[in-house]
C-alpha cells in the first residue's frame, strides 16, 4: 500500500513540483500562539499555480440573500474530486501533493495533527458580495484546516479569515494575501469566520482539510477509498 500511495503523489512533474513547494513552505511556516495555536504560510504553491485555480472555471454559489454558513449552499460547492481531478491537471496535483506521504508527515510534525487513517478533501470556495461565516471551530471530523488564499490583486487584502478567542471576541485577521495560507489544527477553542464586509470581485480560496473516516460525503473527497499514509 506504501508503494502505491508514493506512485500516486509522484505521477507528475507538476505533483512533484507541488509537493517540494508545500514541504518547503511547511517547514518554514511562522507560528501564533494566540489566541491559539496557528501557523502563517507562504509560498505555499510554486509560481503560477494560484493564477491557474483562479482561472477554474467554477460558478460562484448563488447567495439569494442567504448566508453564514456554506452548507446553506451545498449544492453549488465544488471540491477538487474524482472528476475534477481528471478535466483538470492542476486539480490532480494539489490532490496528491497533499495526499502523499511526505506532505502529510510534514504537516504533522509542523503541527502535531495526528493524520493517521484520514482522507484528502479540497474545496474551491468562491465568496461573493453578501457572503459571511459565523464564528465555528472545525471541531469533529477535521483533524486539520488549511485556507490557501488565491487573492487577485492589493484591493482584496482585508478578505482575510477572522480569528475569535471566544465565539463573541474577536482577536484578528488575517491578511488576505495570494499563495499564503492559515493553519490549525482543530480543537474546541480554533474560533474562526468571516465578517460581514464589503467583498470587491470574488474572493477565492481553497479549504484544505483531513477528514477522518466519518465523513460522511465521500464524494467530495479526492480519494474516498485510499488514506494518508503519515
Amino acid at each position: 500500500m506504501r508503494t502505491e500511495l508514493t506512485a500516486i503523489s509522484t505521477r507528475t512533474p507538476l505533483t512533484q513540483a507541488v509537493q517540494a513547494s508545500l514541504q518547503a513552505a511547511f517547514a518554514a511556516a511562522e507560528a501564533e500562539a494566540r489566541p491559539y495555536r496557528h501557523w502563517g504560510v507562504a509560498r505555499v504553491f510554486p509560481d503560477g499555480i494560484s493564477a491557474i485555480l483562479r482561472a477554474l472555471p467554477f460558478a460562484p454559489p448563488r447567495l439569494d440573500g442567504i448566508s453564514g454558513k456554506r452548507e446553506l449552499h451545498n449544492d453549488q460547492r465544488h471540491y477538487f474530486d474524482a472528476h475534477n481531478m481528471a478535466r483538470f491537471e492542476a486539480c490532480a496535483a494539489v490532490a496528491e501533493a497533499f495526499q502523499s506521504p511526505s506532505v502529510a508527515t510534514a504537516i504533522g510534525e509542523l503541527t502535531g495533527a495526528d493524520l493517521r487513517d484520514t482522507f484528502v478533501r479540497l474545496e474551491y470556495a468562491q465568496d461573493t458580495e453578501g457572503f459571511w461565516l459565523e464564528p465555528h471551530t472545525d471541531l469533529g471530523v477535521k483533524r486539520f484546516t488549511m485556507l490557501i488564499y488565491l487573492a487577485e490583486g492589493e484591493g482584496q487584502t482585508d478578505l482575510g479569515t477572522d480569528i475569535y478567542a471566544a465565539p463573541d471576541q474577536w482577536a484578528k485577521r488575517s491578511a488576505f494575501i495570494d499563495n499564503t495560507a492559515l493553519v490549525f489544527v482543530p480543537g474546541d477553542n480554533t474560533w474562526h469566520g468571516l465578517s460581514p464586509r464589503p467583498i470587491p470581485g470574488i474572493r477565492r480560496s481553497l479549504i484544505m482539510n483531513y477528514v477522518t473516516r466519518e465523513w460522511r460525503a465521500r464524494e467530495q473527497l479526492a480519494y474516498p477509498d485510499t488514506p494518508v499514509l503519515a
